[in-house]
Parts: C-alpha cells; structure tokens; sequence
C-alpha cells in the first residue's frame, strides 16, 4: 500500500513504545503517535496530556491538548499539576513525544528563537511543558522535519535538554534520569549511541538513501549502522486510517 510520510514517522514512533508505556503527547504529531502506539503496539500503555486528561479513550483524535476530548472517557479528569506529577514519577516509565525548531548531534532542542536571543531572525512560542518533559521523563522521542537548517551542530537556544555535551554529562548537570531516546524524521530515525550520547542513523525508510539523510543533516551523521525500515503494514494503515485519524485531522 502507498503511504504517506507522516503515516511511517506516527508508525515509526509508535514501534518504539513499549506495551504499559505512560506517554506524555502534545499536540499534532506527538499525539497521533501516542494514539498509535496505544491502538496497535502497546494496548496497556497510558496516554496523558499536560492539560489534564489521564488515561482517555481516544475514541476521537484530539486536536491540540486543550480540545475537550482528551478528556473523554479518562480514567483521572484532572488539570497541570497532576499531569507533570504523573509525568516525573519515577516508578512509571514515562515517554514524552517532543518537537522542535532545531536539534543538535546530542538531542539538545531549541523551540525558542534563532539567532541572537535579543535579535532573534525568528521567535517561536518556547519550550513550554517540554522542557520539564525532557528534564524529568523517563525518556524522550523527538519528531523533527529533516532539514540541515534544523539539524545544526548547536542550536541557537538551548530550551530542552538532552544528553547536553555528551557522554555522561547530562548526569553531571544533575538530571539522574531521561534524555533522548530516538529523533523521528520524514527521512528516517536516528538514536544515540549509548557512550559517547552522539546521534546516528538507526534507521531509514523506504526508498531514502542513508546519503540523503546525511545530506540534509548538518552536522556528521553515522550512517554506517543503518538500515532499511520496515514499511508499514497494510494492518497498521488500515487501523491508522479507519480508527484514528479518519478525518484525516493530522494526517492531512
């Protein structure tokens, strides 16, 4: 079946979740691909929103996390406090789906400005909840359009943290736990190598050479470990198309 590119990155993330997951979605993307995962991969899992909404039935795909249905059929109709209470815990293997403007080889992010902070070229509406999501989540799966002029080799603005400088420097910083699991793209999905925390390519779809991913990354990129994604099922796309998203809301 033909798909399109934001039906293998919300099938592509949501691969990675683990069945009784506990995810933190925002809006757009994230959520789609929280709802995902908790439709085919991961039927315990348990998605919650920073506006309040724990565990909801997800019957409709919200559109933004302020849409009164991410707080149809929950389990806790609550508000922030508990949303991040939830999301901190440190017996729960909490996963936060975060974008970004720019992203460097260590997972930092930059939702804040580009440029001088003073004078910046472009401002954007900043972290927001994603900065304590990155600070203080179990783990962290970024979605990112794959451009150089987002993959940098150091964002402009340093406004979620990710594994920093590198190595074990996140730890030294004092976040004792979390930090960037795997970037989403509409190329591919990169992770981090477990020592040295540097990103490289895990992962690339269908008919995308690994060199057009490193083309459009701007900064070196490991692609020698990479290989071809599986694409998605005629199963996946079916539930993706007819259960989630049949308005095509996100999907487009």
């Amino acid at each position: 079946m033909e798909y399109t590119r934001k039906e293998i990155m919300a099938i592509s993330a949501g691969r990675l979740v683990n069945d009784g997951d506990i995810l933190f979605a925002g809006t757009g993307l994230s959520m789609l691909a929280a709802t995902v995962a908790k439709h085919i991969y991961a039927p315990n899992s348990v998605v919650f929103f920073e506006t309040g909404g724990i565990d909801p039935s997800l019957h409709e795909l919200p559109l933004a996390v302020a849409d009164p249905r991410v707080m149809s059929g929950t389990s806790l109709n609550t508000g922030l406090v508990d949303a991040f209470a939830v999301l901190v815990h440190r017996r729960l293997r909490t996963i936060a789906f975060l974008g970004a403007a720019q992203i460097d080889p260590y997972g930092n992010l930059n939702s804040t400005a580009l440029g001088d902070y003073h004078r910046p070229s472009a401002r954007f509406p900043g972290a927001g909840g994603a900065l304590d999501a990155a600070s203080l989540a179990f783990g962290s799966i970024i979605f990112m359009a794959h451009q150089k002029r987002r993959f940098v080799p150091k964002v402009d603005y340093l406004s979620s943290p990710g594994w920093l400088d590198g190595g074990d420097s996140r730890w030294k910083a004092g976040f004792k736990r979390g930090g960037p699991m795997a970037v989403v793209t509409d190329l591919g999905v990169m992770k981090f190598d477990d020592q040295s925390k540097y990103m490289y390519l895990e992962q690339y779809y269908p008919g995308v050479p690994p060199e057009q991913v490193q083309e459009n990354t701007g900064f070196d990129l490991d692609i020698s470990q990479a290989r071809e994604a599986e694409a998605p099922s005629e199963h996946e796309l079916t539930i993706l198309r007819r259960d989630i998203d049949p308005s095509r809301l996100i999907l487009g």
